[in-house]
């Protein structure tokens, strides 16, 4: 019989409860509040409240807390916060997903900032995937007006409705229902919903723990100067 998974605190994850998720995870690293913020830079008010829960992390925020933590996204916002890990990812043999059955009832989700909201599809014993239904809500987008993000590992997305306008590097799509995109996450990047409907889409990162990436080019944080060329 497959197992279903139904773990004990799924369900929605108010902000109140991401906050102090993320606390946790930076004092059991022994980071201290300011210092985080000096890695971000964020000011350390922002950072005091995201993790007291008055405010939603945005998604670009949320990808730097997790890169800067060394952990995924996954982890933060769904799976138990305990004790530090001590081995490497590369030591651990990789686990295969056995049978298992996620009821729509059961899984988590959290809103963020911006008019995202995520919807965890499946626990499963690879820590490298998350594995995601994405909805943005009209005018929703995962980063900041002319803000790219960057990050490890390997992205698929599959739009179920709506229309997504995906910004990878110098180059934007439109897409509609039905449509797929796969890119690397390296690749500075921005989903955005322009549309007047809201977004749903199947979202995959793979090797969100392998090797950091560079840090960003300056050209990618200017292409609000109209460098971007359309695709469809």
């Amino acid at each position: 019989m497959a197992k279903e998974r139904n773990p004990q605190g799924s369900g929605s994850i108010a902000p109140t409860e991401l906050g102090p998720r993320l606390r946790a995870i930076r004092l059991r690293q022994g980071v201290g509040l300011r210092e985080l913020a000096r890695r971000l830079e964020l000011s350390p008010s922002s950072i005091s409240q995201i993790e007291t829960g008055r405010i939603r992390p945005s998604v670009r925020t949320l990808y730097a807390l997790a890169a800067e933590f060394g952990v995924t996204v996954d982890e933060i916002l769904f799976d138990d916060i305990g004790p530090l890990r001590t081995p490497p990812a590369a030591a651990r043999p990789p686990a295969e997903p056995g049978l298992a059955v996620q009821r729509a009832h059961g899984r988590p989700s959290i809103s963020l900032n911006s008019g995202v909201r995520w919807d965890r599809l499946m626990f499963w014993g690879d820590e490298d995937v998350e594995f995601l239904e994405a909805t943005y809500e009209p005018g929703g987008a995962s980063s900041p007006d002319s803000s790219l993000v960057r990050h490890n590992g390997h992205e698929f997305g599959h739009v179920l409705s709506g229309t997504l306008r995906v910004v990878v590097g110098f180059d934007e799509y439109v897409l509609g229902q039905g449509d797929s995109i796969t890119f690397p996450s390296s690749t500075p990047h921005r989903l955005i919903n322009d549309g007047p409907e809201t977004v749903r889409a199947i979202w995959v990162v793979r090797g969100r723990r392998g090797v950091e990436v560079a840090a960003e080019p300056e050209q990618f944080e200017q292409r609000a100067a109209g460098v971007t060329r359309k695709r469809r």
